[in-house]
């Protein structure tokens, strides 16, 4: 992979102030979203530092976005240039809330992809390398700027879009492919799939599997889980989302690490109580600011996603760039108090994936006379002949791991739904 530009922190800093004033001027004259917040702030001319930036300019939260749009559809008033400067077209999937659309310049576009590069870099992508994108080409822009990240590497990428999950796994074995990209749930299905239909994947050639779309291969068990189905390859983690662009990597050598790029984003973490930055080593809120989609550009925003920073610097790779551990650990609306702890889906999956005998999962949250409960439900494998036993094994895990007393019900196999894109594992019923 290319070489971290920044040597230590200062050149780092010195890059996002610099980039940051560059921003500001472009905004300032026209864009209508951003221009009032800015002169309110009184940073016209761009912020001297950053820490006049995180001290005057507020957080942009998505409900900002959603009432923006709702106010002057269909794209509201974040856009930095006329209309006809925009040529591409995408849309949040709606998981948590109303979906949001979002226009790119080229140049914007441009610059995401070439972030989507840094991330096959990391995950030792080369041009000679086929490259299978296992989605639907709908309006989801992660997989979009992947795919034509692949092109520019010079790699014979292959749509996966509009087939069925056992016309993916013939084509990836017949175009021989070497990459696999996917979310973390669907590299899974996958790998059901085949076993279900008696396909051997020990004969593919995917060596990598980059995921993204969900929590997943940050958790150690979810990423064996994959790992499992196809031998011999590595998963390689990453995370962006429609509105802020892909923004990390995988270390390649603290596995289970995301890397932001921070040559393209100002991150913070928060506490999301108190709105306080949390010291390296801490867990919180990632706030991020993309300094490169001009175009269309998010300040200081608050993603949902919880993190935790790491504490050393450099990281082991050499690289300055802000280290998150585990990966994205879980959404800040997602986290339920149950009988006074803290739970949150990754730390679920992470017992729950243990369990080979386990196919799929939900996790139903409601309110029992006035208080916050959780059940499990279970989709065994078929080969699981004693499903009682299961039951028990997991109550007793999840028991061990938590202190609380999860009820675990068993559901008849082909009862639970898959997913391709982004799962919905963790319900609320209330």
């Amino acid at each position: 992979m290319r070489r971290s530009p920044f040597p230590d922190r200062s050149q780092i800093r010195e890059h996002q102030q610099h980039a940051l004033r560059s921003l500001f001027e472009a905004l300032t004259p026209s864009n209508a979203f951003y221009a009032p917040l800015i002169r309110e702030a009184g940073l016209e001319g761009g912020p001297p530092d950053l820490e006049t930036f995180f001290a005057r300019m507020p957080f942009t939260r998505k409900q900002a976005l959603v009432d923006d749009q709702r106010r002057y559809p269909p794209y509201g008033t974040n856009l930095t240039y006329p209309l006809w400067r925009y040529t591409r077209f995408s849309q949040t999937s709606g998981t948590t809330g109303a979906p949001i659309r979002w226009l790119d310049t080229t140049e914007s576009w441009n610059w995401m992809v070439d972030n989507w590069v840094q991330v096959m870099e990391a995950s030792g992508v080369h041009r000679a390398d086929h490259i299978f994108f296992a989605f639907s080409f709908g309006p989801f822009l992660g997989f979009w700027t992947a795919f034509e990240a692949g092109i520019r590497l010079g790699c014979m990428c292959l749509p996966g879009g509009g087939m069925s999950s056992v016309g993916r796994l013939h084509s990836i074995l017949e175009n021989q492919a070497t990459v696999l990209c996917c979310t973390p749930t669907y590299a899974i299905r996958l790998g059901e799939v085949a076993e279900e239909e008696g396909i051997d994947l020990s004969a593919s050639r995917v060596r990598s599997i980059i995921v993204a779309g969900e929590p997943g291969a940050g958790i150690p068990a979810t990423r064996r889980r994959i790992e499992q189905y196809w031998k011999g390859a590595s998963v390689y983690d990453h995370h962006g989302m429609t509105e802020i662009g892909p923004v990390t990597f995988e270390c390649p050598v603290r596995r289970g690490t995301l890397h932001v790029m921070e040559s393209a984003f100002v991150p913070e973490v928060i506490a999301p109580d108190s709105d306080q930055p949390i010291a390296p080593g801490g867990q919180g809120e990632l706030v991020l600011t993309n300094l490169g989609r001009i175009g269309s550009p998010l300040i200081r925003y608050r993603t949902g996603d919880l993190v935790k920073t790491a504490e050393q610097s450099p990281c082991d790779c050499g690289r300055y760039d802000m280290a998150l551990e585990g990966g994205i650990l879980g959404r800040t609306d997602d986290m339920a108090i149950v009988r006074g702890v803290n739970l949150h889906p990754t730390a679920v999956e992470e017992i729950l994936r243990r369990f080979d005998r386990i196919a799929e999962y939900q996790a139903e949250i409601y309110t029992e006379r006035a208080m916050l409960e959780i059940r499990i439900r279970v989709e065994p494998t078929p080969d699981c002949h004693d499903r009682e036993h299961l039951r028990h094994e997991i109550e007793a895990e999840l028991r061990g791991a938590f202190n609380l007393r999860i009820p675990v019900h068993i559901e008849e196999p082909g009862t639970l739904p898959r997913y391709e894109l982004k799962a919905r594992r963790w319900i609320r019923l209330t």
